[in-house]
């Protein structure tokens, strides 16, 4: 029987507190529960990827440092510097560093190889939900030329990491079918402005890079091989789209609609992705008493906790379970 594989990885936290390894249990339970009381045939395993405490230490450092200027004391919203601010400014900046995301890399690495099956099931399927930063991680991780030098310590990581997924290089025909994707509260259309070739010009009839150009001129551009993967699964599937759903809670401020950009990274022709924005809102009552403040500054007090509502949301629940339930409900593809 085909498995049902939920992989989370989560961004960061621009609350006061880190992620713990437990953000996603809320969620997961409640998918679960879902998904139990539509359908009693699918077969599901949840894998919570935990990256969240590889950067701690560094950042401490340079907190360190910052709190030893003499005009440190004399800075304003020094509590929202020292936490939020520096948590997901910090998180990007190092990870962009090949020294600690390459730390970032083999912890994710050595889960998915406790998690998922060295020989995977041909019907078995993936669904990728990604929070944040954790998503602009995961796409670097599968499909940017920075990686592709054997002399990192985080090679051989990336190499498995890759084989986990079925269509993305070295062995496209090794891994587990993704069969969709959910982003949340995704900051990922600002790849676009990294993009060489845009996917309008491809679908004009201009090549995209190859993996050597990327390596030499655009080692941070996703789109070469995202749009590898996107046109293999698209003919593994039928010829049937990759169901996305890109998740934005309207006073995240990282979250960004992608629908209308993402056929500029890659299906310039709209032919490979079912992608959909979805709004979103809190379970409480903070949504509504922020409603009145939401075209003023005040309205970003709130985009905390916004960014971090996906976790516990209701929508969030249907979405997810939604798709994986029409996923399930499919014919198995034959490969061509």
């Amino acid at each position: 029987m085909a498995t049902d594989y939920i992989v989370f990885v989560h961004g960061v936290n621009t609350r006061k507190e880190r992620e713990d390894k437990t953000y996603a249990d809320k969620l997961i339970d409640r998918i679960d529960r879902e998904i139990a009381s539509k359908s009693s045939n699918i077969t599901r395993k949840f894998i919570p990827l935990y990256w969240g405490d590889v950067s701690k230490e560094e950042e401490q450092k340079l907190l360190n440092r910052l709190q030893q200027s003499p005009t440190w004391k004399k800075m304003w919203f020094r509590e929202f510097r020292e936490k939020q601010l520096m948590q997901f400014v910090g998180d990007a900046a190092l990870y962009i560093s090949r020294h600690v995301g390459s730390k970032v890399v083999i912890a994710i690495a050595e889960q998915l190889k406790q998690q998922l099956p060295v020989d995977p099931e041909p019907d078995d399927r993936m669904h990728l939900v990604t929070h944040s930063w954790g998503t602009v991680i995961l796409f670097d991780v599968l499909f940017a030329a920075r990686w592709d030098n054997p002399d990192l310590s985080a090679y051989e990581s990336v190499r498995r990491i890759r084989q986990s997924i079925f269509g993305v290089k070295p062995e496209p025909r090794h891994g587990i079918r993704l069969s969709s994707m959910h982003t949340l509260g995704s900051p990922i259309a600002f790849f676009n402005l990294i993009n060489v070739v845009s996917g309008e010009e491809q679908a004009k009839g201009e090549s995209e890079l190859t993996q050597e150009q990327a390596k030499s001129i655009a080692t941070h551009d996703i789109t070469p091989q995202l749009e590898v993967l996107l046109e293999q699964l698209y003919n593994e599937r039928g010829q049937k789209t990759l169901p996305w759903r890109n998740l934005m809670h309207p006073g995240d401020p990282v979250a960004y609609p992608l629908a209308t950009i993402m056929p500029d990274l890659v299906d310039g022709k709209r032919q490979f992705l079912d992608i959909q924005d979805v709004v979103t809102s809190n379970a409480d009552l903070s949504d509504f008493l922020v409603q009145p403040l939401s075209r003023s500054f005040l309205a970003l007090l709130h985009g905390g906790d916004a960014h971090g509502s996906y976790w516990e949301s209701r929508d969030v629940v249907k979405a997810i379970t939604e798709v994986i339930l029409q996923e399930a409900a499919q014919p198995t593809a034959v490969s061509v």
